[in-house]
Formats: C-alpha cells, structure tokens, sequence
C-alpha cells in the first residue's frame, strides 16, 4: 500500500513559484511527495521538512535523502513551532511555506482510533510523544453537553445532541475503548446510506480535532507566517473540510502583509479525484508577502 498520495502537487509547485536557490518549508511531510515535487522543481532548492508523526520520517526519510542528498532538514515537530524550530537550525526566514492539513492514508489506516472501519484503541493522537490526550478519554469523561458541542462544532453533525445521549447511556454499561464500539453507538442514532459517508465520519472528525488540537495549531501557524516568510514569499494550504478553509481564508484576508493569489479556491482536477478519491473534497489557497 502507498503510504500516502499528495494532492495537488502541480497546483502546490505553480503557486510557490519555486525560486533557485529557495528555501521551502514542508510543514507536514508525511509520504514526501510534495517534498518531492519541491525539489525536483528545481535541483539548488533547499526543503525544510516537519512531521508531528514520527513514522512519516521513518518510512519515508531514508528514501529522499538518497534521492536528494543534503537538500533536505527533516524536523520531528508541529508545525506551530515554525518559528523557534527554524530558530534552532538557524533559519529566519524562507521563501515559501506548504501547509497540507489533511490526514494522510498511512495514518487512517494504522494510527489506533483513525478508522471506524477498523477495530483499534480509540485513541488518535498524531504522536504519543506530542499528546496525551486521547479520544477516548473525552468519550468516557466529557459530559452529555460537552459530547454534543464537540460534535457540532468540529465536525459540525446535526444529530450530536442524539449521538452524546446514546454513549452517555452506553458507557454506563461499559467503558467505551474501540473503535467499533463508539461507531456502532453511533449508527444505532445515524442510520447508514449507502450514498453518504458513513455515519460516524463527523464524529470521529471531531474528536480527533480535537484530541490534536488541530483548529488551534493552524491558527498559530498562519499568525506566524508574516514574520517568517521572505518578501515576496508565498504560502499555499490545502485543507480539507469548512472548518480549516475558514480559518485560512480569514487569516488570508485580515494579514496585511498578504495578498491573496487564489480569489477563487482551488480544488483538485476531476482526472485527479478519478486517480486519487481521497483529493476529492481538497481545498487550495494561496498567498504571497507584500
């Protein structure tokens, strides 16, 4: 199995305008392939790479540095550190940043609690080394109440309120700690349509926002942006659901010092949504420092 499919990368490279000589920013690496497609843009850029999961690098580092030795930095860290994590290797500033906030299939298929379609620990957590919160702490732990505004606000479910009552109800039976256990919870309130996502999609969304904390390390990556792009540098994103493109295009558009490239979203071919399903619902925008 691939370890991940990177979407986007010809729309990714024409928005950075790689320049020679350029230092780019992955912030998260997972299977490489836009690091890729960075430096085979052009043979004297340099990519600055992070990865909260530790096996993105593992899989995938020894693989780059041979293909492109010494062109690559590889840092084990959120990108909400981008700031003082290039600090540390000396870096001020850079020419272009690439933000992927999507999860990758790697992930989805082996990080525990990632897929209701898999009978795991319900944890999800990027990194065990970066969290300790899990997502089956907050199911067993969170109130009724608590449960529902998680639902609703994360991953934006209409029947969170039904859905918080019901694992309330079972967890006073027994401690919810699977995977299927939480997802047959939930189709018992959602029933299942073949031609929709499975009912437990927005929930398991939901909670994996926020055991990672992802919304709120967005947000502190895009504020640091100005101060760490050069002039004239850009930043593309790519999200994947209402909540991340929101935030990115509001910071887009209230940062001074940008101007946004993308007046419209960009979203992915329907040659690559044939190729890649998982691109489908992907979200390009893109800026460049004034």
């Amino acid at each position: 199995m691939t370890y991940h499919i990177s979407v986007m990368p010809t729309e990714v490279i024409d928005y950075l305008a790689i320049k020679p000589h350029g230092v780019y920013v992955d912030c998260t690496f997972g299977g490489g392939g836009h690091t890729r497609a960075i430096l085979q843009a052009d043979p004297t850029v340099r990519v600055i790479a992070f990865d909260v999961d530790p096996e993105a690098f593992e899989h995938n580092r020894e693989t780059l540095e041979k293909e492109f030795p010494g062109r690559i930095d590889f840092i084990w860290a959120n990108f909400v550190t981008l700031r003082l994590a290039l600090k540390k290797i000396g870096v001020t500033s850079v020419d272009g940043i690439l933000a992927d906030f999507g999860t990758s299939q790697h992930q989805i298929a082996h990080r525990p609690g990632f897929s209701f379609s898999r009978d795991k620990k319900l944890d999800m957590r990027m990194s065990t080394a970066h969290g300790t919160l899990t997502a089956a702490q907050i199911v067993n732990n969170a109130s009724e109440h608590e449960l529902a505004t998680i639902f609703w606000r994360y991953g934006e479910e209409r029947a969170g309120k039904q859905i918080a009552r019901a694992i309330v109800q079972a967890r006073e039976q027994e401690k919810i700690t699977t995977t299927v256990q939480l997802a047959d919870i939930i189709k018992k309130v959602v029933p299942y349509q073949k031609k929709g996502s499975h009912p437990a999609t927005r929930v398991f969304q939901a909670l994996r926002i926020v055991v990672n904390h992802e919304l709120e390390h967005i947000e502190g990556l895009l504020k640091q942006v100005p101060d760490v792009l050069k002039q004239d540098g850009r930043i593309v994103c790519i999200s994947f659901h209402s909540l991340e493109d929101r935030i990115v295009k509001q910071a887009f558009k209230e940062q001074p010092h940008l101007k946004v490239l993308t007046n419209k979203v960009v979203v992915p071919t329907e040659h690559e949504i044939k190729v890649n399903a998982a691109s489908r619902s992907a979200k390009l925008r893109a800026a460049q420092k004034i």
